[in-house]
């Protein structure tokens, strides 16, 4: 086998803020990679809980690099850290998931020889708090291509952000995270696809996506806003306006049956011209509440 200094080394970007309860079940699936050239950055952003105490445990044992900040936000964390980093592959990883231990060996071997892809990612399992299987949110998907249109058109699964191992010339291309969005995968995918890159994304699980009370996704208003923000910096491109009214529309039908004002707020942003079924089951259950 030839030795781990002759494999790229890849980089692992932790950004922890107030996720005491799981950091360390996280930075101990970085530590178990069957991958043998990988270091370890860690950020403590400002948490307010016991997060820098537990991860200066973890690190006086195996030495990684832990710097504890006040709160910048994610994007300029990440960008912070990357500058810091020497790895050619970069992997920025939640604090509340969990990596399979053969994820990098995985994603590594794949990348190999493929410059054309700029993003490797791979299936999750769903976990709640307790590190528990959420079997039924799973299922198997197979391996797939995705370029600018593929993202921008939500015509594919999309890349599990717990996933994603970057090139760092593709990241550096696009000028790294853009702070002024705190929803910072699907902009970055984009730019990085508009730029003539590819994300791979294998049938492998190569993570653990930890559901919890705190997650992003269950923040709809901010949710809305972030992704809505990242495609008008999309403006120029033709299919625009109907990837806006796609993701209302889908929106709409979530927000109807929990959130009835940002609902109807959403359907107030909808031209006539593209209304359709779902359009019309949002308005089956806003009538209905």
């Amino acid at each position: 086998m030839s030795d781990s200094k002759d494999l790229p080394l890849v980089s692992v970007v932790i950004s922890s803020y107030n996720h005491a309860d799981y950091i360390e079940a996280a930075i101990e699936s970085v530590l178990a990679q069957t991958y043998p050239n990988v270091e370890l950055l860690v950020v403590d952003d400002g948490s307010r809980d016991d997060s820098v105490a537990r991860i200066r445990r973890l690190q006086e044992i195996h030495g990684f690099d832990f710097v504890a900040q006040e709160n910048q936000g994610l994007a300029r964390t990440l960008n912070e850290t990357i500058a810091r980093s020497k790895g050619s592959l970069i992997a920025p990883f939640g604090s509340d998931d969990i990596m399979v231990p053969e994820r990098l060996a995985i994603q590594v071997a794949y990348m190999k020889d493929k410059p054309e892809v700029g993003i490797c990612a791979g299936n999750i399992q769903h976990i709640d708090g307790q590190g528990n299987a959420l079997g039924k949110r799973d299922r198997a998907r197979s391996f797939r291509r995705l370029d600018f249109d593929d993202v921008f058109n939500a015509a594919k699964d999309g890349a599990p952000a717990p996933t994603l191992l970057f090139r760092r010339e593709a990241l550096e291309t696009v000028g790294g995270f853009d702070p002024s969005i705190r929803l910072e995968d699907l902009l970055v995918e984009l730019s990085i696809t508009r730029a003539g890159y590819f994300i791979d994304v294998l049938p492998d699980v190569l993570a653990k996506y930890r559901v919890h009370g705190t997650n992003t996704y269950k923040n709809r208003r901010f949710m809305i806003d972030m992704v809505m923000q990242t495609y008008a910096r999309f403006s120029d491109h033709p299919a625009y306006p109907e990837v806006c009214a796609k993701f209302i529309n889908s929106m709409l039908l979530k927000c109807a049956r929990d959130d009835k004002p940002l609902a109807r707020e959403l359907l107030r942003q909808l031209p006539l011209r593209y209304w359709n079924g779902k359009t019309l089951r949002a308005l089956g259950r806003l009538m209905l509440g």
